[in-house]
């Protein structure tokens, strides 16, 4: 596992049952960029990434 790898174990651990929709996953990047400007470029490129997963290449 990867040292980055942590976060998402945790959010699985945590969160792993619930059911939450893609609006609230948008307002939640929202607020982390809010609160962490520095992070804008990869939440974005982020948030690209899952927009277009099913996207043909």
């Amino acid at each position: 596992m990867y040292a980055s790898d942590r976060g998402l174990e945790e959010l699985e651990t945590r969160r792993g049952d619930e059911e939450v929709t893609l609006a609230w996953l948008a307002e939640r990047l929202r607020v982390f960029v809010d609160l962490f400007p520095e992070f804008e470029v990869p939440v974005e490129r982020l948030a690209t990434w899952l927009a277009r997963a099913d996207d043909e290449d």
